[in-house]
């Protein structure tokens, strides 16, 4: 009778229940994930170095933070939602993880009826639902000599959504930056490297939950 038979599936059966254990061990490894900003010029980085835009900045503090992500500035100067609903295929890729949407400041500003923007972020956001996409939506606000009728209208249009489509929501995109001189550019109205540092400052926990929606 040959003994080494059984004796050598033993340790064959042996050394597979080890490099089963080391397996188990060692921590996966994380693919680097790819956030898309679908946005205005304040994604785009209106007047700023590449460096010095949204996505850049918000990318190098993701990765200091110990993310593997790369963001993918999708921000287009003067898009509204409707335009930004238009690329929405293109812009944001097959590759996408998670999305932050950042639009419907210039609709405010051309002072379009608010339900036109949200028509076009209802549409937006349903398309990334069907995708399965994790959503970081930033808000807008409206300026105050639209009158509070428009604004009641206007700024309802984030939570709203926020809510009917289960996304996280980051009430102001501006928050701490809106009419802060020291903060914008000479036409009050797009932040200069500085604004931009506060806005990513302050977004960042969000984009955090919004990375951990995305694993």
């Amino acid at each position: 009778m040959n003994r080494r038979k059984p004796l050598l599936a033993a340790a064959a059966s042996l050394v597979a229940i080890v490099i089963a254990a080391v397996g188990a061990a060692l921590p996966a490894r994380a693919e680097t994930l790819t956030l898309v900003v679908l946005g205005d010029s304040l994604v785009a980085g209106y007047q700023l170095a590449p460096s010095d835009a949204f996505p850049a900045r918000l990318e190098a503090a993701l990765k200091a933070r110990g993310h593997d992500v790369a963001v993918v500035n999708a921000g287009v100067s003067g898009d509204t939602a409707t335009a930004g609903l238009e690329r929405l295929d293109w812009s944001v890729g097959p590759e996408a993880d998670a999305v932050i949407v950042e639009l419907g400041a210039n609709d405010m500003l051309r002072g379009l009826d608010p339900a036109v923007p949200r028509a076009a972020l209802d549409k937006i956001m349903a398309r990334l639902e069907e995708r399965g996409l994790p959503v970081l939506l930033a808000g807008m606000r409206a300026a105050p000599n639209l009158g509070p009728d428009y604004a009641q209208r206007f700024d309802a249009i984030y939570p709203d959504l926020a809510a009917r489509y289960d996304a996280l929501l980051y009430p102001f995109f501006l928050d701490g930056v809106a009419t802060v001189s020291g903060l914008n550019l000479a036409d009050g109205m797009h932040p200069n490297p500085d604004g931009v540092g506060v806005i990513v400052e302050r977004i960042l926990p969000l984009v955090e939950r919004l990375i951990e929606r995305a694993r």
